[in-house]
């Protein structure tokens, strides 16, 4: 083997790999798949430099490269504190407003498919008589709707609304890679109940209740749900038009953002959930209960808005760090 023609060949790569492992600044997502790929070419490198023309000053400085691309690979770990506060306050909120187009156009087309049934709902009795028996949508409307935030003790109905909420995001999400076709039905099928239930109330004189139960949860609540959708939706047409970017590199990249959107909605729908359980069917004073809803909901658009503007600004992507800590080795 001609050992200069080799290292002419490869020289640049080696350069790069030395580079990414003595950056002093924390690598970005790419940057960090970027430098497993070359550690594991380096390594390969080196097993063949050694079969075919063991020279020794190269297989010395490949050695030196390899062992320390090994220990930026599969080494020592930041502090979790550390990864915990950076994903909080620069990477979920910058994947969040990256992707607001998405989720602000699923809000949008959501709440107009709703109020469009609500007023269907309300205005035609065949549409309500298609819906239930009178009994039935008197005991809804009289009872059943009110009763529901209830009849469970708080926190046991907290933690059950946190978990189907995470759980509907979460298909939501994960499903968004069929084209968004599954994340389109979560979202359709939500409204529909929520244009329905409503147009319910109106039409029986419930408006009033209606809102009042709804807003201090539902509006944090909605959000995460149309956050999650959106981060769906845009993974499933990744799938349709990756862009510039190669089809693989698109879907990994998008399929790390929505894992994290789905990381960051366990703390919003956390939130909503407590709301739901000690504050909608407790606080019996209307404007208090809407007020805390209204207040939840403008400090989650604050945090996405300020803190994901800034990470923007500042080169940040989003893009999690949530990727093997171990590669395979070659020599």
């Amino acid at each position: 083997m001609d050992v200069d023609a080799y290292v002419a060949a490869h020289n640049a790569e080696w350069r790069r790999l030395e580079w990414l492992i003595n950056s002093s600044r924390k690598l970005t997502g790419p940057e960090i798949d970027e430098l497993v790929e070359l550690y594991q070419r380096t390594a390969t490198h080196l097993s063949v430099v050694r079969s075919s023309s063991p020279d020794p000053m190269l297989v010395g400085r490949l050695s030196g490269l390899v062992a320390r691309g090994r220990a930026a690979v599969a080494g020592a770990q930041a502090p979790l504190w550390r990864d915990v506060s950076r994903f909080a306050t620069t990477s979920f909120p910058a994947i969040a407003y990256r992707t607001r187009w998405w989720w602000l156009g699923c809000a949008v087309l959501g709440n107009l498919l709703a109020l469009a049934l609500a007023i269907w709902v309300a205005r035609s009795p065949e549409a309500q008589a298609a819906v239930g028996t009178q009994y039935e949508i008197r005991e809804l409307v009289e009872r059943d709707f009110a009763n529901y935030y209830t009849e469970h003790s708080a926190a046991s109905f907290a933690f059950q609304v946190w978990i189907n909420n995470a759980w509907v995001s979460a298909v939501a999400l994960i499903f968004g890679i069929l084209l968004g076709i599954p994340t389109i039905s979560v979202l359709v099928v939500n409204q529909l109940n929520l244009g329905v239930v409503a147009g319910l109330m109106f039409a029986h004189g419930k408006g009033d209740i209606f809102f009042g139960l709804i807003l201090p949860h539902g509006l944090l609540e909605l959000t995460a749900v149309y956050l999650a959708c959106g981060a769906g939706l845009r993974l499933g047409w990744t799938v349709i038009d990756p862009g510039r970017r190669r089809r693989a590199q698109a879907l990994a990249e998008e399929g790390r953002a929505a894992v994290g959107i789905a990381l960051g909605l366990i703390g919003a729908l956390l939130v909503s959930g407590l709301i739901e359980g000690f504050v909608t069917g407790w606080v019996h004073t209307t404007w208090l209960r809407i007020g805390i809803g209204v207040v939840a909901e403008a400090a989650f658009l604050a945090y996405v808005i300020v803190l994901g503007r800034r990470a923007l600004r500042q080169g940040e992507t989003g893009d999690t760090d949530l990727r093997p800590d171990l590669a395979p080795t070659s020599g």
